[in-house]
């Protein structure tokens, strides 16, 4: 039964088939063999109940969001006014990608949102600074994988879903080893420039940078004061993380109005994006949601778990097993897929081997992190040579990613090492974390 569920899920998927219909031809295929009554009739059910959840329309708000910061202008200000903090710093813009990256991932929960906005806004400055092209272009695709780990995220909104696991702890978790993972880039890119001067663009000469420092100091607030609503009101108490969804969309149309930028084209624009990205969500859900009722009901989970348990193997040589298979299969599955189709899986195995749900939550979206910038998939690398308009060899973005690559696993290992990491903040914040 493992077998065959499992040669089909890799068939299927190197037939190239969409990832909702592998996930729901698998189910239907497993309970036509295995189930006692057919399981097809209680699809209808699933689909409603797997699509009503409240906690999932804080999805679209949240990609929405991100679509109107976008297309608002926001970003260029928000760069702008973090450059002159990193101009005296070797690698100068390639730290203002990360850092714009880590705010601007606060108030979007997309990593393909990320990159996109800071990829549109850094990119024209690559050659005029004299870069290193494959180290700041890899800067850009790494920086935009923190959409989905610092808060809000839209992934990790999924994973409470799906495990049913408290959101706000989730957020709560991912908070620190967020920013530590955007300071661990910055220190790669530093680390890089030292040994490699040439690498880090030309130096900025003379003349104090307080007065422009100050000076974009406003542009910093729209944004942060869009974090603070959303996961502010979260943890005051005032709002639930879909309702704190709601309120963060609300102010992101004022700012985009307070900017100028409001307008029907950019309304359309930004309806059409969020329709589109929450319409493949959903399908690849409700198909998840199917596949895992019918295999909980075959006993498949409970056989895996069974299996994987009773190899013997001690509980971190199990877990850097696990931790592999996703930096492998990272490789080839396109990471939202990944995350709905395994998850089911694995996470009572990651339970049964004694860890916290929330904890392994931050370790997953830090996997899927860097699946978004592996070859030949990871969606992170192919935005941001779209954004480049393919001016260059696709390479580049390989070589470019492969240093931060090595910064997450970094972050992986220090969670290993020191779970408090992830899970100290969400005890502050809730005395009685979910999981």
């Amino acid at each position: 039964m493992i077998l065959t569920a499992f040669l089909l899920l890799v068939v299927m998927l190197v037939l190239s088939l969409p990832v909702a219909v592998v996930l729901a031809m698998t189910g239907y295929i497993l309970s036509e063999n295995y189930a006692f009554f057919p399981m097809t009739g209680a699809a209808g059910e699933l689909a409603w109940n797997s699509s009503a959840d409240f906690i999932l329309i804080a999805a679209p708000m949240f990609i929405m969001m991100g679509e109107l910061m976008h297309r608002s202008g926001v970003s260029g200000r928000l760069f702008d006014a973090l450059t002159p903090w990193f101009s005296r710093l070797p690698g100068r813009l390639m730290h203002t990608n990360i850092a714009a990256s880590a705010v601007f991932a606060a108030t979007s929960g997309s990593s393909i949102a990320t990159a996109a906005t800071i990829g549109t806004v850094a990119i024209p400055n690559m050659d005029a600074g004299g870069y290193n092209r494959p180290l700041f272009l890899g800067s850009i695709a790494a920086g935009g994988t923190l959409g989905i780990l610092i808060p809000p995220s839209i992934n990790m909104i999924i994973y409470a879903v799906l495990t049913d696991t408290s959101v706000a702890d989730l957020y709560a978790a991912g908070f620190i080893p967020g920013f530590v993972l955007a300071m661990l880039f910055s220190g790669i890119v530093l680390a890089l420039v030292l040994w490699r001067p040439h690498w880090g663009g030309h130096r900025l000469e003379g003349g104090s940078l307080w007065p422009a420092r100050l000076r974009g100091l406003p542009q910093l607030v729209p944004p942060l004061a869009l974090f603070a609503i959303v996961v502010g009101s979260i943890y005051a108490g005032v709002a639930t993380p879909t309702e704190a969804a709601a309120l963060g969309l609300i102010a992101t149309v004022g700012l985009v109005a307070l900017n100028g930028r409001l307008s029907v084209p950019v309304l359309l624009a930004a309806f059409e994006g969020t329709v589109r990205t929450t319409c493949m969500i959903m399908l690849i859900v409700i198909a998840a949601f199917f596949l895992n009722f019918v295999m909980v009901s075959i006993g498949l989970v409970q056989a895996i778990t069974d299996a994987v348990l009773n190899l013997g193997w001690p509980p971190l040589g199990m877990l850097l097993a696990i931790i592999c298979f996703y930096l492998l299969l990272g490789c080839f599955m396109e990471t939202l897929s990944m995350m709905i189709a395994t998850t089911p899986i694995i996470v009572p195995v990651v339970v049964g081997l004694g860890y916290s749900p929330v904890w392994w939550g931050v370790v997953f979206v830090i996997l899927i992190e860097a699946a978004l910038i592996t070859p030949p998939v990871g969606m992170n690398l192919y935005v941001v040579q779209a954004v480049r308009k393919g001016a260059g060899d696709f390479s580049d973005l390989f070589k470019g990613s492969a240093p931060f690559l090595a910064a997450m696993l970094a972050m992986i290992g220090l969670l290993l090492l020191f779970p408090q990491f992830a899970l100290w903040l969400p005890t502050i914040v809730n005395p009685k974390p979910g999981g």
